[in-house]
């Protein structure tokens, strides 16, 4: 039977494989409706997307989780600092259905204020903790933290998925994951469903609660329909179901030997019950003989007492035999007891592995459906339209980099880069340059270069910029408030954002510059006008 469904199987993704090459009908993805509405507040992470005052490396970053997970991995339930980063793994008697879990939590002090970071930290836990390749771990990292996006802030959804231990350590309102990483520090309790929670099994947490249709439908709501990490989960899951499938054979493989072997010795207890009973016969007529050769007295009652001794201590023995025959079969009848459970352990894995695999059919289906949708969507080109600045708050200069289409108004790419001043963003020496980002963590404001393709930053430059400075360009230089020693001063930089030269006297914040000739007009740190030498920038 197994057989037959992995030759069905093969079948089907044999079909789905040729099936961009067909006409699908057009009909809604299965997913649990029910489940999807909840009315629950789309997913699309805020990070702080700008220059870094201090850059580490990801191994660096991934390490934060690696010192996390080595602890667990060392069979202590705890780890971490409560201030900053921790983990509470949580494993207790079963609850019907209920899941275990690990609590990731964020502590007031933490810097992380990027969910791609974020993820690299629990990609870091879950190789030391479960012995998960770096792929898949990545992956798994991904989908828990929109999982815990999707159901941030609804205590009854955990609380009827996770056993009470676990939730004896969250807050309904620290639950999950904000969306905003500014809300991140203090307030972050993320839950890592487990699964069979073992070191080395890609069943270690469970991917059908990290698949629930809330999460599917955040990636599919992506512009590529989350099309590659959905494969990969299908990947994952087909592999769950093949480990799941050697382990039922193993343990049927044993089963069969065990039965073998408690057969034999129940054959091995009945003989040697019936030897006994036919022992017990013989002694029962011995002893009337004895009896009736005293009787007629042809044995002397020495000869009879021996005799009778003798007896005795065959009886002795034979009751001894007889009880520990009586225990081996009393220890057969437990052990055919434990093979009644590993049975049903064997056809737990078998159940798995077909859940499993129906999980994996239907996703690819899923995915094949998407995937034609894509091919038939109109392309767009990637140079197309307009590069502009879209504030993101009504009292705030920031913004998010976007390229607009001119004819229909609509925003065609919009970038991860968020902390933009679109007062300061301009075009010089054929380069898209700004001032970007915030004092705030491990941020920074500094002169950036925009890739005109990716919209994204392809270079930072390496000085302090005021949060008040404006940008001016005079030929191929670029003019900006930097801050330098507790004091503001006016500087030039070139389109590779290297500083050239700095004012000999500080300026005020909100200076501007005017240029005239070979000087500069600004203003000093007390509002008075300065005029500056426009190539040493001293004071005139």
């Amino acid at each position: 039977m197994k057989t037959l469904k992995r030759l069905l199987y093969n079948l089907f993704l044999c079909l789905l494989f040729v099936g961009p090459l067909l006409r699908l009908p057009a009909q809604e993805t299965a997913v649990n409706r029910e489940e999807l509405e909840r009315n629950l507040a789309p997913v699309e992470f805020i990070n702080y997307a700008g220059p870094q005052d201090r850059i580490e490396t990801l191994d660096q970053i991934r390490s934060l989780g690696t010192a996390l997970g080595t602890v667990i991995r060392g069979g202590i339930n705890r780890a971490g600092s409560a201030g900053r980063y921790f983990v509470i793994h949580s494993v207790s008697s079963p609850e019907g259905d209920k899941l275990d879990a690990d609590i990731f939590g964020l502590g007031i002090d933490v810097g992380v204020d990027h969910i791609r970071n974020l993820r690299l930290i629990i990609q870091g836990y879950l190789e030391a903790a479960y012995e998960y390749s770096p792929r898949d771990a990545a992956l798994l990292a991904e989908y828990a933290t929109i999982y815990n996006a999707v159901f941030r802030g609804t205590g009854d959804y955990f609380s009827s998925r996770y056993k009470n231990p676990v939730m004896e350590n969250i807050t309904p309102e620290r639950a999950g994951i904000s969306i905003r990483f500014d809300e991140w520090p203090g307030q972050t309790l993320m839950l890592i469903p487990l699964g069979t929670g073992a070191p080395g099994s890609l069943s270690a947490l469970d991917t059908t609660i990290l698949t629930s249709p809330e999460v599917v439908e955040e990636l599919r709501g992506e512009d590529d329909r989350g099309i590659a990490q959905r494969k990969e989960m299908v990947d994952l899951k087909e592999r769950e179901a093949g480990e799941a499938e050697q382990r039922a054979a193993l343990q049927r493989e044993a089963i069969v030997e065990e039965e073998a072997r408690i057969a034999q010795e129940r054959t091995e207890a009945a003989q040697e019950r019936t030897e006994a009973a036919q022992e017990r016969a013989e002694i029962a007529q011995e002893r009337r003989q004895v009896q009736q050769a005293q009787a007629e007295g042809r044995a002397t009652p020495e000869e009879t007492r021996q005799a009778e001794e003798q007896l005795a201590e065959r009886e002795q023995a034979l009751d001894q035999r007889e009880a520990e025959t009586a225990q081996r079969e009393q220890d057969l009848d437990r052990q055919e007891q434990v093979l009644e459970e590993k049975e049903q352990e064997a056809q737990a894995s078998e159940d798995f592995a077909d859940r499993k695999i129906a999980e994996a059919q239907q996703e690819r289906a899923d995915i094949a459906r998407d995937q034609q949708e894509l091919l038939n969507r109109p392309p767009q080109g990637a140079g197309a339209g307009v590069v502009g600045v879209r504030l993101t708050a009504p009292d705030s200069p920031l913004g998010r980099i976007v390229r607009m289409d001119t004819d229909s108004k609509a925003e065609i790419k919009t970038s991860d880069l968020n902390t933009v001043n679109a007062r300061t963003f301009t075009s010089l020496g054929g380069k898209l340059i700004a001032a970007a980002g915030e004092n705030r963590g491990t941020g920074a404001i500094r002169l950036i270069v925009i890739n005109p393709a990716t919209l994204e930053m392809d270079k930072q430059g390496n000085d302090p910029i005021s949060p008040e400075s404006l940008l001016w360009t005079r030929g191929n230089d670029l003019y900006a408030i930097t801050s330098a020693g507790g004091g503001l001063y006016l500087a030039r930089f070139n389109t590779d954002l290297e500083l050239q030269v700095r004012s000999t006297v500080t300026v005020h914040p909100f200076a501007s510059v005017t240029f005239n000739g070979d000087s500069i007009l600004t203003q000093r740190s007390d509002g008075a006008l300065v005029i500056l030498d426009g190539g040493t920038l001293a004071e005139r």
